[in-house]
């Protein structure tokens, strides 16, 4: 494809992420301004759907109540300006999934640099003119976070779709030479790179299912309280369904704090607080229903969840174990370790970035610390991985015949009968191609001496020259007028009747009846 035509693609793309993400917050937005708030300024429509797009992508925000609001509420003037930085990671997802697919549709289209440079520089254009244009004196942020943050989240996904595109289909560049490099290692150390990615990847989406299932076990363990936090908000239809897709947006983010209450380490949702599996200790908390799942106590079972990252390290060992190359019967254990290490390093970092992208402020005061900390979270990832990788990754492995004999249970007597057949059938095969005839066949043999043996006592005892015509002396001819007379009988011999074989109609005697037909 033309370079010109992949930088197009790559700055729609661009532009398709930018536009969408801030149309799914102007429409529930608009609504409220309709129904909701009657006569409110549309000026500030904008800059308030502007924040939270840029909330979505990592920019911490300022907000300073109006003192309107603060004398008819009664909050204290201390608390009136605030920073919101928890991120509602829907957005971020979105962006990051629609510019890994851009990058990689560029480098399978032969221009991977082309289309990640166009779609980046365009989508920090887009993120640049939403951000000069969204000034309002409620809501603030710093220029260069609304502009950096945003181009990141494009242009890092982006780059990683277009380093996988290029690996898969080439791109006579570094890639390439990546590859070669790869190539020209050892056996046994080729594939380790290629393991090491496939296992993280294989890594990452075991936890953000198990932090799925927590999310999903918690909605259904705590569902009252979430629906009596529903019920005593006292919005209206219009209110509830801003609320809920305010909630919908945060679905990620809880799915990564699901994440570290299962490894062990917990997060906190607010200054001095901690959520683990061993212990609850919260004060008072906003009242956003979703919070309803958190639990107010915890019990000792819960400490088994912990056994679900460990699960995930033993699926992925399982996984990759097979796709180890085997010297002698056996996988080198430098290879292995090297893959298990490496993996649970990655996860470690994996982990710290999981609690850096969920962790932010929701509120002032207290509120201003949320999410789990980097330093557990990661150690308690990796350790916990390590030892599920080892279980299957390292652990000794019998031989490959042993496994090939296993594969047939050595107890079975039909498998037993029908190898003893096979043997039988290659054995009189081998005798009959050979000097020495096969021992279904000794009755040709004996009629052939016995024949012969007839033929010497009906000669005169002093006819010697008859004799010596009749039964040559034994030489070099003795054997083959033995097999001549072996190939007679051979041909005289009737088939064998199907109940005497295997079933199949063929057996050693090739369906001929091992007796003599006179």
């Amino acid at each position: 494809m033309h370079r010109l035509l992949v930088a197009l693609l790559a700055a729609l793309d661009a532009l398709l992420a930018a536009a969408v993400g801030l149309a799914v917050v102007l429409a529930p937005l608009a609504l409220l301004w309709v129904f909701a708030l009657g006569d409110a300024d549309w000026s500030a429509l904008w800059p308030a759907a502007a924040a939270v797009w840029h909330l979505g992508h990592f920019v911490p925000v300022t907000v300073t109540l109006p003192d309107t609001y603060l004398a008819a509420t009664g909050v204290d003037p201390a608390l009136a300006t605030f920073t919101l930085s928890l991120a509602p990671l829907a957005f971020a997802a979105f962006t990051g999934l629609f510019a890994a697919r851009s990058g990689t549709r560029a480098a399978e289209s032969g221009a991977a640099l082309t289309g990640w440079l166009t779609g980046s520089l365009v989508f920090t254009g887009l993120a640049a003119l939403v951000a000069v244009s969204s000034s309002a004196p409620l809501v603030s942020f710093e220029a260069w976070h609304a502009i950096l943050f945003p181009a990141l989240v494009f242009a890092v996904p982006a780059l990683v779709g277009a380093a996988t595109g290029a690996w898969r289909v080439g791109d006579d560049g570094p890639v390439d030479r990546l590859r070669g490099w790869r190539d020209r290692m050892p056996a046994s150390w080729a594939p380790v790179p290629t393991l090491i990615l496939r296992g993280l990847a294989v890594v990452a989406l075991g936890l953000m299912a198990v932090g799925g299932i927590v999310v999903a076990a918690g909605l259904l363990a705590r569902g009252q309280q979430i629906i009596g936090l529903f019920q005593a908000s006292n919005v209206d239809a219009v209110g509830a369904t801003v609320l809920a897709l305010g909630q919908l947006l945060y679905l990620p983010t809880l799915v990564l704090w699901a994440v570290a209450f299962a490894a062990g380490p917990g997060f906190a949702v607010g200054v001095g607080t901690a959520v683990t599996p061993a212990a609850t200790q919260v004060g008072a908390m906003p009242a956003i229903p979703a919070l309803g799942i958190i639990p107010e106590a915890t019990s000792p079972w819960l400490l088994m969840l912990a056994l679900l990252p460990v699960a995930v390290g033993a699926l992925t060992g399982w996984i990759l174990r097979s796709q180890f190359p085997e010297r002698d019967g056996h996988a080198p254990v430098g290879p292995r370790l090297t893959v298990a290490l490496s993996i649970a390093v990655l996860t470690g970092g994996a982990g710290a970035l999981i609690a850096v992208l969920s962790s932010g402020a929701i509120g002032p005061g207290r509120l201003a610390a949320t999410g789990p900390e980097p330093g557990p979270l990661a150690l308690a990832l990796g350790l916990e991985v390590l030892v599920g990788l080892s279980i299957l990754l390292l652990s000794p492995r019998p031989p490959r015949s042993w496994r090939g004999s296993a594969e047939v249970p050595s107890g079975s007597l039909t498998s037993e009968l029908e190898r003893e057949r096979e043997l039988d059938h290659d054995e009189a095969r081998m005798r009959w191609s050979g000097s020495a005839p096969a021992a279904p066949f000794a009755w040709a043999v004996e009629a052939a001496d016995d024949r012969a043996h007839t033929d010497a006592e009906d000669n005169p005892a002093g006819d010697l020259a008859h004799a010596a015509e009749a039964d040559p002396p034994p030489g070099p001819h003795a054997d083959d007028d033995v097999q001549a007379r072996i190939r007679e009988a051979w041909a005289r011999m009737e088939p064998l009747p199907r109940e005497w074989g295997d079933g199949s109609g063929s057996d050693a005697t090739d369906g001929r009846d091992p007796r003599p037909v006179d």
